[in-house]
């Protein structure tokens, strides 16, 4: 057996290590912290940072946006160089590489002075976001039978909402206490944290089961499903494309949102800052559960119907927000896009894992997650034209419904895996 990467796997002999802990659950342990820092704090920690960012370096929103668009086109970077990376690095190897420089260039943006500095670091840890994440989601494929691959990829993405709600307290709480300097000790908290999870991660992953004499975790399914020659291997794209379309109405829907529901709280339903920010950390507690949950129900149901049920889900919360149907409904809208936040990435791991099996599921969920970052790229730019011109966001989030709409028919007409 090869894995991914293409080198020669030991045989496979056990299916345990320790009693019963099957060492896939090591390695699941691992993709949390992964995922925790090369998204939850590469990420997500910059919309708690902006404002004293800010002030600091004496910056205007636009120019703030600016960065943050960086780091999506660093994202997009490295999705696009990691096929070609993996072809020469371990998933081990690339996972550490890429929270390295993480941890690197948030100990740079600590000390930047200016906005050349700070943007081209942002765009880097960006990179490194892209390089760590791919390789670690697509481990899944190796370490996990398909009956296990939506569990295990959900509660890998259960990082993210951990990071939502770590900056969330950690950020805060250093801006109390150093004043117009917290952002900078900030940076350097979380730079010294990324670099502990990516001696971790040197130390625990594993590119393959065969190394320790091990199987993956689950029943094997029928003479070796995930090594038979994938619709894509028999020469059609077509299936690669609508999974990949999906995964962009889903990178521009949720990011429209993200973006802007804050904003969205103030200016239009009143709301002070401390309560619209109290209510968005209500969307990283019930992010936690969102991969997990969605992720283990997509192994029973499919990964078709659990998709389109997503989507039908982040359509009610998109159209509720749209729609101004007053503070409660706008809180059930909240509720509704913190509960399925993170569903849709532990769903594709699991369904490219499916499709195209271990020997091409790098290569897969590279290409479609160059079209989940396109659509991060262009959903806000694209929600922020329309708000420009009408002075709220309500159409832009009733267009986001009208996408996720079309994405959960599509979901569900999505054949069986071979």
């Amino acid at each position: 057996m090869q894995d991914i990467s293409g080198e020669c796997a030991p045989p496979q002999t056990k299916r345990v290590l320790f009693g019963t802990l099957h060492y896939g659950w090591i390695v699941v342990a691992v993709g949390v912290l992964v995922i925790f820092t090369g998204i939850g704090l590469a990420r997500f920690a910059y919309t708690v940072l902006l404002p004293g960012m800010r002030e600091g370096l004496g910056l205007r929103y636009d120019k703030m946006g600016f960065i943050g668009t960086g780091n999506f086109i660093g994202y997009l970077a490295a999705i696009l160089l990691c096929p070609l990376l993996l072809k020469r690095l371990s998933f081990r190897t690339a996972v550490s590489v890429g929270l390295t420089l993480i941890a690197v260039c948030m100990l740079g943006i600590s000390f930047g002075r200016s906005f050349t500095m700070v943007f081209l670091l942002f765009a880097l840890t960006g990179m490194g976001s892209g390089f760590a994440n791919l390789p670690m989601m697509t481990l899944i494929t190796n370490w996990f039978q398909r009956e296990k691959r939506g569990r295990a990829a959900g509660l890998i993405v259960m990082g993210n909402g951990t990071g939502i709600i770590f900056v969330g307290i950690l950020i805060p709480f250093l801006n109390r206490m150093y004043g117009a300097d917290g952002w900078r000790h900030s940076w350097l908290v979380l730079g010294l944290i990324s670099l502990a999870v990516a001696a971790c991660a040197a130390c625990f992953l594993r590119n393959h089961p065969g190394e320790l004499g091990l199987m993956p975790v689950g029943r094997p399914t029928h003479a070796a499903t995930d090594q038979v020659p994938s619709r894509e291997g028999c020469g059609n794209g077509r299936l690669l494309v609508r999974i990949g379309f999906l995964y962009l109405i889903f990178g521009a829907t949720f990011m429209i949102y993200g973006t802007f529901i804050v904003t969205t709280m103030v200016s239009d339903y009143g709301f002070s800052e401390a309560k619209a920010g109290l209510y968005w950390s209500w969307v990283g507690f019930f992010g936690l559960f969102s991969g997990v949950g969605f992720g283990t129900l997509s192994d029973f149901v499919g990964r078709n119907r659990s998709m389109a049920l997503v989507f039908s889900l982040q359509t009610a919360a998109y159209l509720l927000a749209g729609l101004k149907l007053g503070s409660g409904t706008l809180l059930v809208s909240i509720l509704l896009y913190g509960s399925t936040i993170f569903a849709i990435p532990a769903i594709m791991t699991a369904t490219v894992g499916d499709y195209f099996g271990p020997t091409r599921a790098a290569r897969a969920f590279a290409i479609a997650t160059i079209f989940f970052a396109f659509g991060q790229i262009t959903g806000p730019a694209t929600a922020g034209l329309i708000a420009g011109a009408q002075g709220t966001f309500t159409s832009a989030y009733l267009l986001a419904s009208l996408l996720t709409a079309i994405a959960a028919i599509i979901a569900i007409m999505l054949p069986p895996p071979q």
